[in-house]
Parts: C-alpha cells; sequence; structure tokens
C-alpha cells in the first residue's frame, strides 16, 4: 500500500472520523460480564463461552449476525460485547437490542452462564486474559510497562456506549455544538450511571472504578483532545497524530509490539521499522480509548455496564439531549457550569475525578443531573411512540438521582448486608 504522510494521515482523519449530516442514526454497545451461576467466584473456561457463542441463532441481514443485526465479541478477559446495528431512530435502536439480547441470555443460561452488568467485574476471582491475539498481547505489553490499570480494563471492565451520527455542518445540530455537549454531559452520565464500586470483591471508595481506572492510564490515549480548537475534526487529527502507537501489524507468528514511545506523527517522518499505510492509521484510531470517541459517529465510552436492561436508560437519555433541538439547548445552559477550559482534561479533570468517585452524592452533579433527566422527560415527551422509554427514564431519575444514589449504591447496600446476588432480571 502507498506509504502515508502526514498531511495525508490528518486529511484522513478529519474527513473519515466526522460524517457529516442530519442526526438519524442510533446505536448502542453493551458490555456484560459472564459468571458461572454454580460458582460465580470461578473464571469461565473459554470452551465454555465459545459453547454458548456457537449455540446462537444467527441469521440476522448478512446471515452472520444475531436475528435484528447485532454482532457479538469477546473481549480480552472473557467479557461479551453486544454491538447493535445503527438504527433509524432511538425506538428501534432499543428494540433491536433488546430482541438480540434475549438470544443472547437465553443462549447462555442454556450452559448455566448469566451475565452480569457492572461497571468492574464484582466478583473475587482472578483477572486473566481469555484471548491471546496478537493485539491483545501487544496491549497487555504497553500498559504493563506504566502499572496494573491496562491490565484491570482489558479484563476487568464493561460499559455501554451509546453511537449517534456525529452532526450537521451547520445549525442546531451542528458538530461542533454536539461534540461540546457530549463531553460536558460527559462527568453527568459517569455520576448517574456509576455501577462499579468493588474491585476484586472489595469496595475501592470510588462509585465507579471503572471510569477511575481509565482516568490512570496512558494520557496520549484516554484523555479527551484538546478543548482550544475551533473544529472537533482538526482537534481529533492532531490528537491521533499525538498518540503513541500500542501496536504494528506484522505477519502471523510475529509479535505486534510497537517501539516504545513512538507517536504516529513520528511513524510518518520515518522513525517507524518502515512507513505506515492508510490501514496502519484505521488501526491505530482503534486503539484510542478517549472518553467520546468520533468513529464517523461519536461514541460515548464513559457510561458503566447497567445491570438487566438498565442499558436503556442511558441510551434514551443521551439520544434525547442530544437529538432534540429544544433540549439540546436547555441541557448546554445548564451544563455549561461544569465546563473547565483549563487545567487537566477529562477524565482527569476535577469534576470527571467527583463523578468517579461520589457520583451524585456530589451536589453540583446531583443538580446537574437532576436537570439532564428533566429536559429528557420533555424531549421524550415530544417523540411518538415513547411512552415505555420515558417512564423508564422517570423512574431511574426517581430512584437514583433524585436521592443522590446511583446504582454503585445498591452493591453497597448488598454488600455490607451481605446479600449481595445478582439482579432477577440477569439470572439464568
Amino acid at each position: 500500500m502507498t506509504p502515508l504522510t502526514e498531511s495525508g494521515a490528518r486529511s484522513h482523519v478529519s474527513g473519515v472520523c466526522f460524517k457529516i449530516g442530519p442526526p438519524r442514526l442510533v446505536g448502542v454497545e453493551v458490555e456484560w460480564f459472564v459468571h458461572d451461576d454454580r460458582c460465580p467466584g470461578r473464571p469461565v473456561p473459554p470452551e465454555l463461552l465459545h459453547a454458548a457463542l456457537e449455540s446462537l441463532p444467527l441469521g440476522g441481514p448478512d446471515g452472520t449476525s444475531l436475528p435484528s443485526g447485532s454482532r457479538l465479541t469477546l473481549e480480552p478477559g472473557g467479557q461479551v460485547e453486544l454491538s447493535s446495528p445503527p438504527a433509524t431512530g432511538l425506538l428501534a435502536c432499543v428494540e433491536d437490542t433488546r430482541r438480540d439480547l434475549t438470544a443472547l441470555r437465553a443462549a447462555f443460561a442454556a450452559q448455566g452462564l448469566r451475565l452480569t452488568g457492572t461497571g468492574t467485574d464484582p466478583q473475587a476471582r482472578p483477572r486473566r486474559m481469555v484471548l491471546d491475539h496478537p493485539r491483545y498481547l501487544a496491549m497487555e505489553r504497553f500498559f504493563d510497562s506504566a502499572g496494573p490499570w491496562g491490565r484491570v480494563m482489558m479484563t476487568g471492565t464493561a460499559s455501554v456506549q451509546v453511537c449517534l451520527d456525529a452532526g450537521d455542518a451547520a445549525g442546531p445540530h451542528a458538530v461542533g455544538r454536539r461534540w461540546r455537549l457530549v463531553h460536558l454531559l460527559g462527568p453527568v452520565l459517569v455520576a448517574a450511571f456509576a455501577n462499579s464500586p468493588l474491585l476484586d470483591g472489595k469496595p475501592t471508595g470510588h462509585r465507579s472504578t471503572r471510569q477511575t481506572v481509565w482516568s490512570r492510564m496512558d494520557p496520549t490515549r484516554t484523555l479527551a483532545p484538546e478543548p482550544d480548537h475551533g473544529d472537533p475534526r482538526e482537534a481529533w487529527a492532531q490528537y491521533v497524530l499525538d498518540a503513541q502507537v500500542l501496536c504494528v501489524q506484522r505477519p502471523e507468528g510475529l509479535p505486534w509490539t510497537a517501539p516504545p514511545g513512538l507517536t504516529f506523527r513520528d511513524w510518518t517522518r520515518g522513525r517507524g521499522e518502515r512507513p505506515p499505510t492508510l490501514d496502519d492509521l484505521a488501526y491505530h484510531c482503534t486503539t484510542l480509548f478517549p472518553p467520546v470517541r468520533p468513529r464517523g459517529h461519536l461514541e460515548l465510552r464513559m457510561i458503566d455496564a447497567q445491570p438487566g436492561d438498565g442499558w436503556v436508560v442511558p441510551t434514551a437519555l443521551v439520544t434525547a439531549l442530544l437529538d432534540d433541538p429544544v433540549a439540546a439547548d436547555t441541557a448546554l445552559a445548564a451544563l455549561a457550569p461544569l465546563e473547565c477550559p483549563t487545567g487537566p482534561r477529562p477524565p482527569r479533570s476535577d469534576v470527571w475525578l467527583r463523578a468517579a468517585t461520589l457520583g451524585v452524592a456530589d451536589p453540583e452533579l446531583r443538580r446537574a443531573a437532576l436537570t439532564c433527566f428533566a429536559v429528557a422527560d420533555a424531549a421524550l415527551g415530544r417523540l411518538p411512540g415513547a411512552d415505555r422509554l420515558r417512564a423508564a427514564v422517570a423512574e431511574f431519575a426517581e430512584r437514583y438521582p433524585a436521592r443522590g444514589r446511583c446504582p454503585a449504591d445498591d452493591q453497597l447496600d448488598a454488600l455490607r448486608a451481605g446479600t449481595r446476588r445478582t439482579p432477577p432480571e440477569e439470572a439464568p
């Protein structure tokens, strides 16, 4: 393939990672820990995971996916990720994902396995790499050089990722406006849906331990891009070039380990073992993990995995706030006080760290969360057919942020009472 120049890389990233057009599509990616219902503390053998996956009723639109078109992948520690197909609107996204999750749960239950939705594995069981793909081996080596957090992330965390169109060239859905809103909304989502207070079976002192783990990893690939660029496309292009290369694809049998300290910009300037290509650039982008990752659409990565069908609430909340112009205006105004243009970037800024530690017990974040839920409630009231979703969002708001609580508090209460259990809707 043709070698890639620095200017070519910048131009390609700017054009490909933000698809411009009116917002229309919605998607969600949900991750789950897999536990053996007979012995939750025991690691699930890989062959049992594969047996459950192979028993699924595939045959969606392409003949290889789940009935509604969702795709399944295994994460390095054996977590299962279901990625919905892009759907036209929120209602279709929720319906498609529910259908495919029903099939997924049934297949795993038949093997005596259950899916557990929480941001970190609550069980005190050994963390280990289930997959030996060269990508994950290179990731493990890269992150191990800077402490334990990378390995915890790879094998012991799970999330809900909401995916929405990047936005239009101008107007109420302008790309820059949506980019700013999702970053302002980020700490509120961390706080409201914090659901990872345990690691290795013990409280960590953080409502979202998962988010704390991300805040301690390689800053060149986990911080948000610099906020002082007028165009998010240019900010992201610079971010991609300045991030360290995590792995280099090589022929079968060779390790993918990257030279220490090599950024993609360095690589385009001739400091790698060979010139980079567009394929290398595309793969490099998949190894970047900021709170919001542009992939043509915007992928929000800061939300902890939720129990049962709890993923529906953040999906509905985010979509309502971004895709309803009135809601977006109100949310931007309400969230503006959380913005801090100086100091550390998310997720290392003060408000993000408070969100991970305290959740909505933090008064400022609680007020912002309640405003966002109220605004989303009004927006869902304007969406035909969204009555059930609106009720689910309202019920969550009353149960959690209205009381200064988040799902993590349920885990802590159960631990203190000695009654930790899997929610009924997740049991086989």
